[in-house]
């Protein structure tokens, strides 16, 4: 099955680029390229991308702001946003993972990354790695200010339809593990860590691991680290 990648970015090199790399794997193919988000909205819809990758800072309507509208669309609850950043400690990434981004990928990563982290958005899962979840995640999405009105306080009554167990897995995904590496932690199996990680997904609404994460934070149930 071929991915379906659309480009989101305002510059026209750096599409470019990506496109020649995408196009060069035989699992993938570019289906569209956008220089802003209300471009990349309608090109999502109208070619039916897998995945997005999804620059924040554009003209007019930015990356977050499409994002948003993205997630927030029934007939695209199966597109995947991979946001591209600069700089990967930003609170503008916390904000898209709140939108429904399905993770980020800093600008100057390796080919092979972006390449994995396309087959990894497409395969429902979240790119969060331990460091950028205890550091970036926990600074933003866990802090107590009372101006932040993107915190939803129904998460965490939402918890309470987790069983022991999906709790256990909750905060293992939290702390940016994957199923292989919760699995030797709890002493289970990966498919049934799977198994629990797609449970909690239904109960809390979640459409893939980067929301659980968020969920997380969100309700309390995991702290940030203190250093």
């Amino acid at each position: 099955m071929t991915i379906r990648v659309l480009l989101a970015d305002d510059q026209a090199l750096l599409r470019s680029a990506f496109r020649v790399l995408v196009d060069s794997e035989p699992d993938m193919e570019v289906v569209g390229e956008a220089s802003d988000g209300a471009e990349a909205v309608r090109l999502t819809k109208e070619q039916h991308a897998d995945v997005v990758l999804m620059d924040i800072r554009m003209p007019g309507t930015d990356g977050l702001a499409a994002t948003r509208l993205i997630s927030a669309d029934p007939e695209l609850a199966d597109v995947r946003v991979v946001i591209l950043t600069t700089f990967e400690v930003d609170d503008y990434v916390v904000q898209s993972l709140r939108a429904g981004a399905s993770g980020f990928l800093g600008k100057g990563s390796e080919p092979d990354e972006l390449l994995n982290a396309i087959r990894i958005a497409a395969g429902g899962q979240a790119l969060l790695s331990p460091a950028a979840t205890t550091g970036l995640i926990a600074r933003f999405l866990a802090t107590d200010d009372p101006a932040d009105a993107d915190r939803d306080p129904a998460r965490g009554e939402r918890l309470d339809s987790l069983t022991v167990r999906e709790r256990e897995v909750l905060v293992q995904v939290a702390g940016g593990h994957s199923n292989d590496e919760i699995a030797e932690r709890l002493e289970v199996s990966p498919l049934t860590v799977k198994t629990h990680v797609n449970r909690a997904m239904a109960k809390l609404g979640a459409r893939d691991r980067a929301q659980l994460v968020v969920t997380a934070y969100e309700s309390g149930l995991v702290r940030p680290r203190v250093e």
